[in-house]
């Protein structure tokens, strides 16, 4: 039954991801959405702002990345606690750190917290939440170029702060992640079109993986940061 409803939409009501992230501000705040507030199902979304499956998760992704909105599987997507104007200081911040910010203390940054961050997934992950985490493990190994790689990447990592199940641990690991994309943006070249297959990461993020599986605390904080240590010297070279 889901697959004949998204078929009824017509493929004309697609929007681009911008224009669907505006009209998902437009419904929030026109529809009085609170922080906390529960956003209704994608179905009905989808007819409300008339746009497409596709292009209504890309707005949402959008949205949630900015720290609009907040998702929790099971339990549906929320207008976050922060207000509107909050919202866009926060990202001003983010912005002006991210200007003044070295690589290597970037990554410094992410070896105070994300570590921490899996020690926490190992205590508290659902087994739904490492399923997720091993679904975003097996794409980014099936990545067929670096960008596809690199989203799959930051849902790996994101979906470990989600196995936390700390909202102030989630929030502080996506303006974090915030952060270190536009300190990484153009910092990097790539030799190859995609991943190799024995490339480093795979190796690790499988480390972490299984540390967090098997609920072991230290095992997956120093998988974190033997990781993050290898992402450092590998793409900084710092020793």
């Amino acid at each position: 039954m889901d697959n004949q409803y998204w078929e009824t939409v017509p493929a004309e009501r697609s929007a681009n991801a911008l224009d669907t992230v505006e009209r998902l501000r437009s419904y929030i705040t026109e529809g009085a959405y609170a922080p906390g507030d529960r956003l209704p199902p994608e179905r009905k979304l989808i007819v409300d702002l008339g746009v497409s499956r596709g292009a209504l998760r890309r707005g949402l992704d959008a949205l949630e990345r900015e720290g609009t909105i907040w998702r929790h599987v099971g339990k549906g997507t929320f207008v976050s606690r922060f207000e509107t104007g909050d919202t866009l200081d926060i990202a001003d911040w983010t912005s002006d750190v991210a200007h003044q910010l070295t690589p290597v203390r970037m990554v410094r940054a992410r070896l105070c917290i994300e570590p921490a961050i899996a020690s926490e997934a190992a205590l508290n992950a659902s087994a739904e939440a490492i399923t997720r985490m091993r679904l975003a493990q097996e794409r980014s190994h099936a990545a067929q170029s670096w960008e596809e790689y690199e989203l799959q990447d930051d849902s790996f990592h994101r979906s470990i702060a989600e196995a936390a199940d700390n909202l102030l641990l989630l929030g502080l690991f996506d303006q974090l992640n915030k952060v270190r994309r536009a300190v990484a943006f153009g910092a990097v070249t790539r030799a190859t079109p995609r991943p190799s297959q024995d490339h480093s990461s795979f190796a690790e993020h499988e480390a972490i993986a299984a540390a967090i599986e098997a609920r072991d605390r230290a095992r997956a904080q120093s998988a974190m940061r033997r990781h993050l240590d290898s992402v450092s010297a590998r793409l900084f070279e710092e020793e």
